[in-house]
């Protein structure tokens, strides 16, 4: 299957031109002030990760989402080495994956064997916020189904819409990625919050002795554990996302959905406005499904500028 995706910037400057440090990537929804990474013990480096590391990671994580008790966490490099390891941990035959959404749970489970399918009975993914249309699914969306994997990838820009706390039954997987919101996809880190089974015990095996690394570890658990810039950085990004509206909107878009970490818009031809935009080193994020739909990151602070001279 096509497994497109925002990033890389390596490709745009062999067509476009230009150094790393003048473009603007717009195409990810990667926050672009990214939560400061703390000075490192040496052993974070060196030593293999330890179990102390490890439960300090996973006890920062439960308090960040309010895990449910009864329910496990399952750390990984980043949640794409989850996603290619779910379908064979859930024995998955068929899955329904409501589209259009972040397309590598169909290629995973494409590959694994398991058909998309058009039916309530069928386990389902359910990225929530959706991702590129910012869609939050309901409880009783949830309920309708066996069995429901969430991403909630996006979710820690919106924590009163979280459904955490679904992860201690059986039926449900939260699916949580760190890099987004911490702005650290560089990082790779990544959560599976589901109920203790053989589900969980498959994916820890799969994942191996260190699935995480000591840096990882370390800066995981120090970031998750500051509510204070979590919240100041929910503010901001609410601002830049109302911002990034008006702008765009001023120049003929319109709002087609979204979350504040991305925002989603509607053009007559959003091929023609990314091809304009990355001659000015602005990558932007367009689909294959659709013609008309133009998805753009937040630009840092001191690169405001470049965005409004482009359009």
């Amino acid at each position: 299957m096509m497994r497109d995706h925002g990033g890389g910037l390596d490709a745009a400057m062999a067509v476009h031109g230009g150094a790393r440090e003048d473009w603007l990537d717009l195409s990810t929804g990667i926050n672009p002030v990214p939560y400061p990474i703390p000075d490192l013990p040496p052993h974070a480096w060196t030593a293999l990760p330890d179990r102390a590391a490890t439960d300090a990671l996973l006890l920062a994580a439960c308090e960040a989402w309010a895990v449910p008790d009864a329910a496990t966490i399952v750390p990984a490099s980043g949640l794409s080495a989850l996603i290619a390891r779910l379908p064979q941990a859930l024995g998955a035959t068929r899955v329904a994956i409501p589209g259009p959404t972040y397309n590598e749970y169909a290629a995973s489970f494409a590959q694994a064997g398991a058909p998309l399918v058009d039916d309530p009975d069928a386990p389902a993914v359910l990225v929530h916020p959706n991702n590129p249309t910012g869609r939050l699914w309901t409880a009783a969306d949830l309920d309708a189904r066996p069995l429901a994997i969430i991403d909630e990838s996006f979710c820690d820009v919106t924590p009163e819409a979280t459904h955490v706390a679904r992860a201690a039954r059986p039926g449900a997987v939260i699916l949580k990625s760190f890099g987004k919101f911490w702005g650290l996809g560089g990082l790779r880190l990544g959560f599976a919050i589901l109920a203790p089974g053989p589900v969980a015990d498959c994916l820890r095996d799969s994942l191996g002795p260190w699935p995480v690394s000591g840096p990882a570890l370390a800066i995981g658990a120090e970031a998750l554990g500051n509510p204070v810039w979590a919240e100041a950085t929910r503010q901001r990004l609410s601002a830049d996302a109302r911002r990034l509206d008006a702008l765009l909107t001023g120049h003929g878009a319109t709002v087609a959905g979204g979350t504040t970490l991305f925002r989603l818009y509607e053009v007559d031809d959003a091929a023609i406005w990314a091809a304009r935009l990355a001659k000015h080193r602005i990558l932007a994020r367009t689909f294959p499904y659709s013609r008309t739909w133009l998805r753009l990151g937040l630009p840092a602070p001191d690169r405001w500028a470049q965005l409004e001279a482009a359009l």
